[in-house]
Order: C-alpha cells, then structure tokens, then sequence
C-alpha cells in the first residue's frame, strides 16, 4: 500500500524514489488497469451470485465481450468422445442457446476440420491471419474471420472444451491478454463445472428424496389405519420417523376369545434399508401360519425366518408382543431385546417395567426359543410400549431423555391414552428444545378400564 500511495503523493526517500518510479513505469504499461481491475472485480461478484450453469455462462459471456470484443464465437467439447471427433456447444450464429448439459443429443458432432484440430492440440492459439476452406466447419460458426484465437479449458488435466474466437480485423486482439484469457477462462469453467454439479446432485437428491416419500407412504400404509374399540382398554399410538422412511413399527392383531395382540418393533438402522426390514416384519408377523396362542410363537416364528434369510448381513430386530385378555385383564407377554414397557399403577402410585421375559433381539440367531410371562393388570394401570428414540433423544448437551423423565410424565393418572401420549411427546420436545429427531419415535399406550 505504501508503494501505491507514494505513487501518488509523491516519495519521501530515495530508495522510495527508485520503487516509485519502476512501480510507474509499470503502471503506464497499463493505463486503463484500474477499469479492467473494476470490471473483473464486478465480474467476479455477478458470478459468485449465479445458481445456474446457463445463466451463468450468458453473465459471463457479457462481461468477457465488453473486456474482449469479438465478431464471432463457438464453443466445442470432445468430453465422452474419442478422436478426432468434437461437439459444438455453443456458437454465435446459434438464434436459439441450447443448455449443453442437458440437451447433449441435440448437439452438432464433427469429426474433421481445423475446430477439432484445435482442440486435440490442446494449446492456446493465436493466429492472427487465418483462411478457412468452404467445407470447414469452422467457416460457418466463423463466417467472415481473419483472426483466430482458440483458448483450451481443461479439465482433469486435458483440454476438454476450447473456446473459439474469431475477429473481422486483424489488429482487435492483442496477443498480450492471451494469457489472462487463458486463466480466467479456466477458473469460470471449473467454476461453471461446480455449478453442473450441484444440480446434478440437487436433481439426485429430489429423486431419492421423493422415492423416500414413496416408501414412507407404503409403510404407513402397513400399520394399522386405525385403532381397534377394546373393553377395558383405552388405546393410543404414535409413530414418526427421523428420515422419510424408518424402522419402528407397532401393529394390532384380533385373535379367538376375544384376545387382541400388541406388537413393536426397532429395525436397527434408518432410513430404507431399514423400511425394508420393517416391511418383511410386517409380512412375516401377518402370515403366521395358523393361530398365535401364546407371545413367544410369534417371535420364534419371525426370529426363524429373519435368521435364516433376511438378516445375514448383520441386521436385527428388537421386538416386544404381548398379548391382552379383555375378560380378566392380563397380559402375556415375551421380548425380544426391545426396551422394556413401563406401567403406572395409578391405584396406588407404583411403577413397574415388563421385563421378566427378555431375550436376544430377532434375526441373530436362529431356534432361540422366547420365553414369555404374563402379568396382572387392574383399572387404572397405564401401560407404555415405546422405542428407544423416546429415551435416547439427545439435547444440545448431548443429554439423554431417559426413563425417568418418561416415568415423570406417567405420573399423570388423570388423562387418557391420546392425552399421555401428547404429554410424552411434549415433554420429549421440551428436554430436546425441538432438535430434530435423531432416531425414530413410536409409543404405543394401553390404559386399563
């Protein structure tokens, strides 16, 4: 800066004197430096604003025509083309710009002319008398043209595309910007390159994102559509996933004697892989041969099949099934590695966890044989079947919900199931200060009548 400012103001010592003096020598090489600094300054603004390969290439091609002149262009690529054969991807004489990247099959393919053996050089070229033969292709895109100058962009390390000028008088360029063209043409082609690629990855990413809308519809399709009217039981479920699609799932079975089946079930993992699983659960679980008479059918059923051919790759199942008499008010139940359910004992304040049946979760190994025990339930009892992203829900001090929070809610004897549920839920987005979920949530609330 001081070297500048003496520029101006003048040196204060000798040796500033000889730095001012070589810094205006050079400076008068360059008059109009300071424009050509304010438009490449304003250039570089506009094209960091740009979201979209086409505009951007249109912005750019404005901005190089005020700084560069030219009569006529065109624009060729050999990408994903062996020689000696090359595209035409703009051109001057175009009255209609096709958006290359998305229009490829559209596009001119030569195999010959001086367009092509420009490119495959892979240089910079500055010719400043030209003469093109009539069959050229070159002498259409640049009709009239008696200077040529062709600047390659590269890309991986070779010479991809190339840009093509051509000028009616042979004095409008001066070979000394060649360079400048050189680099500036490369850096608004990577640049345009990244562009390409973002919305390569956008598109990518609407088409899985909307395909995971299409598997997050099939699977909520599979869970009940709606809750079944149980004497004595006052019923409620929530479901919702950290992705598009999860892994949790609940179901209610109706069995003989008037018996109802309640099931729920943590896929590992997330997302579609785990959709999967969840959707091969629900099947297995709904083609059970025959009557499920006791919980521990059902799970040695599902754990068989899983085992032997959906979960070699390492993938597992925890599950909880337990089954409710309407009649005496009992439950069955048998767990298969899923987070114990807890029961409020409303009657007398108590609280007690289903965790006297437990075993490994489904699909590791194959015959484990469930045990089950079963439970008396009585009025008032409240009964929360859950998945672990209702107690592993972090903050923003990486602290877990837990249980004993999820206990705290349980102590509200005086609402029903829907109205516990939406406690739970708002308790859950209170402690996580509504962070996006990190896991599925599901729970599935019985209270007794």
């Amino acid at each position: 800066m001081r070297v500048l400012s003496s520029v101006v103001t003048g040196p204060a010592t000798p040796r500033s004197k000889q730095v001012n003096h070589t810094s205006a020598n050079r400076l008068s090489r360059y008059p109009d430096w300071q424009n050509r600094l304010t438009e490449v300054t304003e250039m570089m603004r506009e094209m960091s604003a740009q979201t979209e390969p086409q505009e951007m290439v249109r912005r750019y091609r404005e901005r190089m025509r005020n700084m560069f002149p030219v009569d006529s262009f065109v624009a060729i690529s050999r990408r994903g083309l062996e020689k000696p054969r090359y595209m035409v991807t703009r051109a001057s004489i175009w009255d209609e710009e096709l958006d290359p990247w998305l229009n490829r099959d559209k596009l001119p393919t030569y195999d010959s002319g001086m367009l092509g053996e420009l490119l495959y050089k892979e240089e910079a070229v500055y010719l400043p008398t030209v003469d093109f033969d009539d069959d050229d292709p070159i002498a259409k895109y640049l009709a009239g043209a008696k200077l040529l100058v062709a600047v390659p962009a590269f890309d991986e390390g070779e010479a991809l595309n190339m840009f093509v000028v051509g000028q009616r008088d042979h004095d409008a360029f001066d070979p000394v910007d060649l360079p400048d063209l050189v680099w500036r043409t490369n850096l608004f082609g990577r640049a345009t390159g990244t562009l390409v690629l973002k919305r390569e990855l956008d598109r990518a990413y609407e088409q899985v994102d909307q395909e995971l809308k299409t598997v997050a519809e099939i699977q909520r399709s599979l869970l009940p559509a709606e809750l079944p009217k149980i004497e004595t039981l006052d019923i409620a479920a929530h479901y919702e996933t950290s992705a598009r699609a999860g892994g949790d799932y609940y179901d209610i079975f109706p069995l003989e004697n008037g018996k109802w089946g309640f099931l729920i079930a943590d896929v590992c993992g997330h997302g579609t892989p785990a959709a999967v699983l969840m959707a091969i659960m629900h099947a297995l679980a709904h083609t059970f041969p025959g009557e499920v008479i006791q919980p521990s059918d059902l799970l040695d059923y599902v754990n068989n099949k899983l085992a032997g051919h959906y979960t070699s790759d390492g993938n597992f199942i925890t599950a909880f099934y337990a089954i409710y008499d309407p009649n005496d008010r009992t439950l069955t139940y048998s767990s298969a590695g899923h987070n114990p359910p807890r029961v409020k004992r409303c009657s007398d304040g108590s609280m007690f966890i289903l965790d006297k049946a437990q075993s490994i979760p489904l699909g590791i190994v194959e015959d484990t044989k469930y045990e089950q025990e079963r439970v008396q339930l009585i009025q008032g009892d409240q009964v929360i079947l859950y998945t672990d992203g209702i107690t592993e829900a972090f903050n923003d001090n990486e602290e877990l919900y837990g249980t004993e929070r999820l206990d705290a809610v349980l102590e509200n004897c005086g609402i029903d199931a829907n109205a516990l549920i939406a406690s739970v839920l708002e308790s859950v987005e209170e402690f996580t200060q509504d962070r996006p979920a990190d896991d599925d949530r599901t729970l599935l609330v019985l209270k007794v009548r």
